[in-house]
């Protein structure tokens, strides 16, 4: 069975060619790096073709990738089968040439440590073709230090130092310390990645909500980077050399995944994954994880599962690792028909059967709708930024034991109560899903009809938390959301929450506390100014 070659071929003749296959049917002893035999024959064909071959060996001495590059490098392809998960190293060494007396480059370096590689070798070759210097490496398992460690330079008759030993107790070492950080069964340990144009205190600002979005989706948060930049990278969000350094430095925090602070395109998730075998999610992504968490009823999970499939479907791209945490079962292969394209159409049918449930869910609150409006009670919304308080703004008003919790969107679904007022008048008072900067489009479109129940709205009381350092940049992204679903126009009250958890006499902002209703939403006494303006605007 003929084996592939990987990389740079053209040009090659075809006696060439079939040499160079043949270094598939060579093995290496268990005490070797490389066999000797084999390294002389890598080293004549390289001189040869004057261009690097690499070879990765597993630790079964055999070979299973060879790659053929150019006269500077080699290009390691992804090699499926062999994944370094956290504590492991990937089962693989590399051992390539070095057409002149060059010792491991940078890159040879960032891809030993991005790649986890066993060890990485390079052989050098003489002017007249011989093997020169043989200079390896290997990852060194001590967060506080370089991430890996450079050996002495060798010969060619140097390479039996029991090479499999020394990778066992490497990766034991590994294996060790990666126990030590481990975090509990389930929980994912994060490193989290900031790009941005915007100021720098803006950026803080959004990595600190990020972590928020992490702790509600029980991940632990290991080291943080933000870069700031001109432009973002089209490919890589921070460029290849800065990606490179975070990811060693994630790596060597014994991180098991990246999390970008921003919606990452295809392409861009292409690149980066194509890049490192660590998994990437995004900012979107992340929320609506947690929606999907979150969400308790039937329409709910509908509204999140759609969402998901359309974040999903332009992200459907051919031989990318990373879309495999996301299309579960997704796949399979018809006649006449790749699997992309398999893909991508059970995507769309899975959206089109969610769009018809999500519909007749709709047609029934249009029915239950119209028997509330036959009983003409006015409705009071609440809406905010997620975690602020609605809900428990809402219990204490109707004594009702509907969930709160000190999350993030820790209230998906609405829930709607009567508040009977002193004047033995009736409402009705609903809570929404809680907003948040950037809320994902998907999310947008999805929840668009049960967010359009605010358009019946008579009054909205808007809930900020003064307590959150962020309350300003809170009460804005609620406003530009309400604005584009043209609901500016209710009356709203500002109802500022969470006053025991201030000093009034020196907040920051004391002309906007004088524009709304100051309330602690776990205290009733602290809610009759609340209840007094809400009836004075209904029933006077």
């Amino acid at each position: 069975m003929r084996k592939t070659l990987y990389g740079n071929t053209s040009g090659l003749k075809n006696t060439q060619i079939k040499r160079i296959e043949n270094l598939y049917t060579c093995n290496t002893p268990h005490e070797y790096i490389i066999d000797p035999e084999l390294a002389q024959l890598s080293v004549e064909l390289s001189h040869e073709i004057r261009r690097q071959i690499g070879l990765l060996i597993d630790r079964n001495g055999k070979v299973v990738y060879v790659i053929v590059g150019d006269f500077h490098k080699i290009d390691i392809p992804i090699t499926s089968g062999y994944m370094a998960l956290p504590g492991n190293l990937k089962g693989l060494r590399l051992i390539h040439t070095h057409l002149k007396n060059e010792p491991l480059t940078r890159d040879d370096l960032t891809d030993l440590a991005l790649l986890r590689l066993d060890y990485i070798t390079a052989i050098c070759i003489t002017s007249d073709g011989e093997p020169g210097i043989v200079y390896s490496g290997h990852i060194l398992p001590d967060e506080d230090s370089a991430p890996y460690q450079i050996l002495d330079p060798a010969s060619i008759q140097n390479l039996d130092i029991d090479c499999l030993s020394q990778i066992l107790a490497l990766e034991s070492e590994l294996t060790r310390k990666n126990h030590l950080y481990k975090p509990e069964s389930g929980i994912e340990n994060a490193f989290l990645i900031n790009a941005t144009t915007l100021d720098p205190k803006e950026a803080l600002a959004s990595m600190d909500e990020l972590k928020e979005l992490c702790k509600t989706c029980s991940i632990n948060v290991i080291g943080t980077s933000i870069q700031r930049r001109k432009t973002i990278d089209p490919k890589f969000v921070v460029g290849k050399g800065k990606l490179s350094t975070l990811i060693i430095e994630a790596i060597q925090r014994y991180a098991t995944i990246l999390v970008f602070d921003r919606e990452l395109s295809s392409s861009q998730i292409r690149s980066i994954t194509d890049f490192v075998e660590i998994k990437v999610i995004d900012r979107t992504q992340l929320i609506l994880d947690i929606f999907a968490k979150q969400a308790k009823s039937r329409e709910g999970k509908f509204q999140v599962e759609l969402a998901q499939m359309e974040y999903l479907l332009p992200r459907l791209i051919t031989k990318n690792t990373a879309m495999s945490r996301l299309t579960g079962g997704i796949g399979g292969r018809g006649p006449g028909e790749t699997k992309l394209e398999i893909n991508r159409r059970r995507v769309r049918e899975k959206i089109n059967q969610l769009k018809k449930e999500i519909l007749k869910i709709r047609k029934q609150r249009r029915q239950q709708k119209s028997r509330r409006k036959r009983n003409d009670l006015p409705i009071i919304s609440i809406v905010g930024y997620t975690n602020v308080g609605k809900s428990t703004l809402l219990n204490t008003l109707t004594q009702s034991k509907i969930m709160a919790a000190d999350r993030l969107f820790a209230t998906l679904d609405p829930s709607s109560r009567r508040l009977r007022f002193p004047k033995d008048m009736e409402v009705i008072i609903t809570d929404t899903v809680g907003f948040i900067q950037d809320l994902p489009k998907e999310l947008m479109e999805a929840f668009h009809a049960t967010l359009e129940e605010l358009s019946d709205a008579n009054i909205i009381l808007h809930v900020i938390d003064i307590s959150n350092p962020r309350y300003q940049q809170q009460k804005e992204s609620v406003e530009k959301i309400l604005k584009n679903l043209k609901l500016d126009n209710i009356p709203t009250v500002y109802v500022f929450n969470k006053i025991d958890r201030v000093d009034l006499d020196s907040f920051d902002n004391k002309w906007l506390l004088n524009q709304g209703v100051l309330i602690s939403a776990t205290q009733r006494e602290s809610l009759t100014p609340l209840i007094d303006k809400l009836e004075s605007m209904l029933f006077l």
